[in-house]
């Protein structure tokens, strides 16, 4: 709040004896006037009366004329002087008024701040709740309980763009966990506890895949995955944008599709395995893609696959056809220790003379090139 502001400065009131002290002078000078036109008439010696006693009646009327101009005078000046008073205190009510008004506007904003920090300290708490809550669901030994602690992390990060990467960290780090598919030979009991994570790993996965798509208002951007390590079953990244996104070491069961996905940033798939078919078909990667030592036990296709930094696929596995039919590799491109068993197509594809020189190494006969 500012300071007060200061009041005008004021005329100091006319002291009690003005008037009566004015009146007096003015009497006194008409009163002199009077007696000094007197004896000038006097003086004058007139012998006619009549006109001695009109001059002496022209000297009272100036004498009242003198006594009557310094009333009206001092009239005037006091009438001047209220008018002046007035305007002053006009201008003092109107900068009073103003500073009301300015310390009011004032108080309304200090408010409004005090509210808007309530309410936000507010929903951080409720925030953290809600975050708290969830994850402590996620931990619990019910199937049910973990779904509903899913749904209740997906709601906060629609919600609360701020906490997305936060949830998305959080789904990664709950795939990361060990688990053992379901066997056919174990005990019943077992089984339907590995069904029912499954289950749950499935809901995770189809809550990253749905926001990672660009659909409008449920498109979750720049998000990082790190799914290093994880089991991930059937994943369906196709159509995805990602920011940087590992898959290091993981273990794609049931088949992986990156379809036209994007990567703005670097992609890490050294020492993956991919159980079935693994799709980057027109996928995108800004960045680097790094396939280092990973496996491919069914077919692998980069068909139209576009990467702008480095890609590495030395030493990996490819137990299936491997297709990169279109691929257009920009950068730094070693297929150093590839192994190839069944064809490898390469039909108008774009790499340097090294990468074709390493690749004729590796798979031999088996290389198809346009």
């Amino acid at each position: 709040m500012s300071d007060p502001t200061p009041p005008a400065p004021s005329r100091p009131p006319l002291p009690r004896w003005t008037v009566p002290v004015v009146a007096g002078v003015v009497l006194v000078a008409s009163g002199v006037a009077l007696w000094a036109l007197w004896r000038w008439i006097d003086g004058l010696a007139l012998a006619d009366a009549g006109k001695r006693a009109t001059a002496q009646l022209d000297a009272v009327k100036t004498a009242s004329g003198i006594a009557v101009g310094g009333g009206g005078l001092f009239a005037l000046y006091l009438a001047a002087r209220r008018q002046r008073t007035q305007e002053l205190e006009l201008s003092q009510r109107e900068r009073a008024q103003a500073h009301t008004e300015q310390v009011a506007e004032t108080n309304r904003l200090h408010a409004e701040r005090v509210a808007a920090a309530a309410e936000s300290d507010a929903a951080a708490r409720r925030v953290t709740e809600l975050y708290t809550k969830a994850s402590e669901q996620l931990g619990s030994d019910k199937a049910p309980v973990r779904l509903a602690g899913l749904y209740a992390l997906e709601r906060l990060a629609q919600e609360n763009p701020g906490q997305r990467q936060t949830v998305v960290n959080l789904l990664c780090a709950y795939l990361r966990m060990p688990y053992p598919p379901p066997g056919e030979e174990e005990d019943r009991a077992l089984r339907d506890t590995r069904l029912q994570e499954r289950e749950v790993r499935l809901t995770a996965q189809r809550i990253l895949t749905t926001h990672l798509r660009d659909a409008g208002d449920s498109h979750w951007a720049d998000m990082d995955l790190d799914l290093s390590g994880g089991v991930l079953i059937g994943l369906d990244l196709s159509f995805c944008h990602l920011r940087h996104a590992t898959f290091a070491r993981a273990s794609f069961i049931g088949g992986a599709d990156f379809t036209r996905a994007t990567f703005t940033g670097d992609a890490g798939f050294a020492g993956t395995s991919f159980a079935k078919v693994g799709w980057f078909i027109e996928a995108s990667f800004a960045g680097n893609a790094d396939f280092t030592g990973a496996s491919f036990a069914a077919k692998a296709s980069f068909r139209g696959t576009s990467i702008a930094g480095d890609a590495l696929f030395d030493a990996v596995s490819f137990e299936g056809p491997a297709d990169f039919d279109a691929a257009e590799l920009t950068g730094v491109a070693s297929f150093g220790g590839a192994s190839f068993a069944g064809p490898a197509t390469f039909s108008g594809a774009s790499l340097p003379d090294h990468a074709w020189e390493a690749l004729s190494a590796s798979a031999g006969e088996r290389l198809f090139r346009a």
